[in-house]
């Protein structure tokens, strides 16, 4: 029997000056911490908007960084979305966090601020939102609400990088902006991502997190005096340190976000006008004060179908992908007291969603190629 090749959901798309950016690292003095890393964190910053960008080594990493630079700890709680990579949850409990969820809009499936409003305590620290397949999260109202209460907002942006939310960048609204640089990102160096910081000193702080903790300020040092190689660590880090290597491609990558995007938005497009008159199925939407980065293409399969359509489309060499399960469905969060039926808006639409391949490098034909299959699949 013939294997039918996989037309996978996502892929990075990687050309000939990316590789030779790598290359020209690899032939100079510095493959980690030197130069290419802070020419990629200063492009970052520009790119989106916020005075200081911190690279590191995945958007897991940078969620882990944000949540540090906040000063999250024991005893504080952390406000997020279910209908997200178990990450953003899971960072905040690796600092001793108490998450707190709650549901989703059923239309976005960005976390609902009328829930967030309901559920704020004077003991929540972050209330973190999700831009949901490259959608821009409801940041004006999630920084008022977070803001009454003393708390902060982080916005995780491993859907977005490129996208606009009224007029203003992604990484230029929230108190902290998280990026991921995965292969099927927006953009990739591989393995990698990125906090954005609007206030220096928790800039600072994410940095200093990430690296090992170091302090080199004299000014801050207990011991100034050891000598001119003394460093200090003062908390806990990490080393999430983000190499040269990997950032020469992030800056080549970064240079045709904008070209990326608006091909990501031709596709985002073309299957919307598609799949206008296919019943059973529901296109994502987009609000007017938004551009969004489209990520994901997740379409709603109705009527109880999606398991059947998704295998159905594997069967036909689609290679569907269903984001996500909702975080608190995971026995790390069932284990705490979470159970299926809490957030019905966000179960329901883990219920029906299937992510539709979304990638620059495909081709009119290989959409149209989805759109017959998924109408195949749905009429069987």
């Amino acid at each position: 029997m013939r294997t039918r090749t996989m037309l996978p959901y996502g892929r990075q798309t990687i050309e000939d000056d990316d590789i030779e950016a790598v290359a020209a690292v690899l032939r100079g003095d510095w493959l980690t911490t030197g130069p290419t890393v802070t020419a990629f964190e200063e492009a970052l910053a520009a790119a989106v908007g916020a005075p200081r960008v911190v690279s590191c080594t995945s958007g897991t990493a940078a969620l882990h960084m944000a949540y540090a630079g906040a000063g999250v700890g024991p005893g504080d709680e952390v406000i997020t979305t279910p209908m997200t990579f178990v990450a953003t949850a899971s960072s905040a409990v690796a600092l001793g966090a108490k998450v707190t969820f709650v549901d989703v809009e059923p239309d976005t499936a960005n976390i609902d601020p009328a829930a967030v409003r309901a559920a704020i305590t004077d003991d929540t620290a972050v209330v973190a939102a999700v831009d949901y397949a490259g959608h821009p999260a409801e940041l004006d109202e999630l920084n008022e609400i977070a803001h009454a209460h003393g708390a902060l907002t982080v916005e995780d942006a491993a859907h977005s990088i490129g996208a606009t939310y009224r007029g203003r960048p992604v990484g230029s609204v929230a108190d902290l902006t998280t990026f991921s640089f995965f292969p099927t990102k927006n953009m990739t160096t591989a393995e990698g991502g990125g906090v954005a910081a609007l206030d220096p000193a928790i800039a600072q702080a994410v940095h200093e997190f990430h690296f090992i903790g170091l302090v080199r300020d004299r000014d801050r040092m207990r011991y100034p005096d050891e000598g001119p190689w003394h460093q200090e660590v003062h908390s806990y880090g990490v080393n999430y340190r983000l190499p040269d290597v990997l950032c020469a491609l992030g800056l080549s990558q970064l240079a045709k976000l904008a070209r990326f995007k608006a091909r990501r938005t031709e596709i985002f497009a073309r299957y919307t006008e598609g799949l206008a008159d296919v019943a059973g199925v529901t296109p994502p939407v987009v609000r007017d004060h938004v551009d969004p980065t489209w990520h994901l293409y997740p379409v709603r399969i109705l009527d109880g179908r999606r398991r059947e359509v998704f295998d159905s489309m594997r069967e036909r060499g689609i290679g569907v992908q269903v984001n996500y399960l909702p975080a608190h469905w995971h026995p790390l969060f069932e284990d705490q007291g979470y159970r299926r039926g809490q957030f019905p808006h966000a179960e329901q639409f883990y219920a029906e969603e299937l992510s539709l391949p979304m990638w620059p490098g495909l081709t009119d034909q290989q959409v149209d190629q989805v759109i017959e299959e998924l109408r195949t699949s749905l009429s069987a």
